[in-house]
C-alpha cells in the first residue's frame, strides 16, 4: 500500500497552513504512484547525501521534501519558497536549488532535525 507520512515536524508546517491550502497541497499527492518521480521527473527535483536520497516537489508558493521508502513517502519538511531563499541567503549559497543544496550540511541538519524531535 502507498502511503504517506508526515514527520512531526512536517505535520506541524502543514498545520500551520490555512485548512484550504493544506487540502490543495494534499490532494496534489492523490494523483502519485509509486513510480511518480520515474514517469515525472520533470516536476520533481533530487538532492543527494550519499546514497540517501531527498525529492523536491513544487506545490504553489511551497517546496515539500519527501524520501521514497518501502512503505511509500515520508515527508520531511514543508517549506514556503521564500523561506528557501532566506535560507541559501543566509548561506551565502547561489540560487541554483537543488545542486547547491545537497553539498550544504546546514540544509541536511534543517531536513534531519525532524527525526531528532519524533526519537
Amino acid at each position: 500500500m502507498f502511503q504517506i507520512i508526515f514527520t512531526p515536524i512536517s505535520s506541524a508546517e502543514m498545520s500551520a497552513l490555512p485548512k484550504v491550502l493544506q487540502l490543495e497541497i494534499l490532494s496534489e499527492f492523490q494523483v502519485l504512484t509509486p513510480d511518480f518521480v520515474k514517469d515525472n521527473p520533470e516536476k520533481f527535483g533530487e538532492v543527494r547525501e550519499g546514497k540517501r536520497v531527498l525529492y523536491r516537489y513544487r506545490t504553489r508558493d511551497y517546496r515539500i521534501y519527501f524520501e521514497k521508502t518501502d512503505e511509500g513517502l515520508t515527508i520531511q519538511r514543508v517549506l514556503h519558497k521564500n523561506s528557501l531563499k532566506d535560507f541559501l541567503f543566509r548561506s551565502k549559497l547561489p540560487v541554483s536549488e537543488d545542486e547547491e543544496l545537497q553539498s550544504n550540511p546546514a540544509f541536511w541538519a534543517l531536513i534531519d532535525s525532524s527525526k531528532k524531535k519524533s526519537d
